[in-house]
């Protein structure tokens, strides 16, 4: 298994090394060629309105698009801000989630916080999840299921098939139970 981590901007080295922790192999991706021979993406967080110009310049919005029509993709933070179909009537940069998104959702860098989650699919052990200048999901369709919410009841990560999404960042922190999980989707145990 191959799993590719966009590379244009953000926390793409830290989830790199989560996965080779896991035992993963991963690539990262620049070009629309480099998606030619992965399983899997992940968008990491970062800065959303920077990740759409680099891809646009890359000419990866289509590839990427094309992409998570077939395989699987998880979207951290900013790249939760990318799947998702509708962000405030910007136009979607993937838009393959039927989500909406509110950018920003807790204010600025300084409002950056962390909290435990409870994730079913995890276990009884809470998930320790660091929110910097995160989105919040404010409306589901189709399929999605919510797979954890913040104790008001915001939600925070969210499934859709082969795809997954979530509004922290999990690559910040020791706990590799989340890119687990996206293996187990991958390889269709999830």
């Amino acid at each position: 298994m191959r799993v590719g981590v966009l590379a244009l901007q953000g926390a793409f080295i830290e989830h790199q090394k989560i996965l080779r922790q896991l035992g993963i192999e991963t690539r990262q991706v620049r070009l629309p060629e480099h998606l030619d021979d992965i399983d899997a993406l992940i968008i990491p967080g970062g800065e959303s309105t920077t990740i759409r110009k680099l891809a646009k310049t890359y000419d990866l919005i289509e590839p990427l698009r094309e992409f998570a029509e077939h395989k699987p993709v998880w979207g951290t933070c900013a790249g939760m801000i990318a799947l998702a179909k509708d962000i405030g009537g910007e136009e979607p940069i993937v838009g393959a989630m039927n989500i909406t998104v509110n950018r920003n959702a807790f204010g600025r860098q300084i409002d950056s916080f962390e909290a435990d989650l409870m994730f079913e699919v995890l276990g009884d052990v809470p998930f320790h999840a660091i929110f910097i200048r995160a989105p919040i999901v404010t409306a589901i369709a189709g399929d999605v299921v919510v797979l954890s919410r913040l104790s008001d009841g915001r939600i925070v990560a969210v499934r859709e098939g082969h795809l997954l999404a979530t509004a922290f960042h999990p690559e910040l922190t020791n706990d590799t139970r989340l890119h687990q999980y996206f293996l187990d989707i991958i390889a269709g145990q999830g």
